[in-house]
């Protein structure tokens, strides 16, 4: 997949499935960069094909629905932008 890697504090996996047309998702990446957290992410709807398939697969796996933004901090998956929940996840 074609994932991008933002460097920052490592704290964990951290990963997020996100549109690039998406304003909460742009949210969701402007305060992870804020917090200075590494983390992944990858813009499902620029993805084609066998790519795309297998993201959102992946997706599927944390979020039924496959809504965005998505973003799994370890075990815990936060679906939306959701301040609080992600720096309660992150320990921040």
């Amino acid at each position: 997949m074609s994932l991008e890697h933002v460097a920052g504090r490592d704290v964990g996996k951290v990963m997020l499935y996100a549109l690039s047309t998406c304003i909460w998702c742009k949210k969701t990446k402007e305060y992870l960069s804020s917090k200075n957290v590494a983390f992944d992410y990858i813009y499902v709807d620029l993805l084609k094909g066998e790519e795309r398939t297998k993201a959102i697969a992946d997706l599927r796996k944390y979020n039924s629905s496959t809504s965005f933004p998505t973003l799994v901090v370890g075990e815990k998956v936060i679906i939306g932008f959701r301040e609080k929940e992600i720096g309660e996840a992150l320990g921040i």
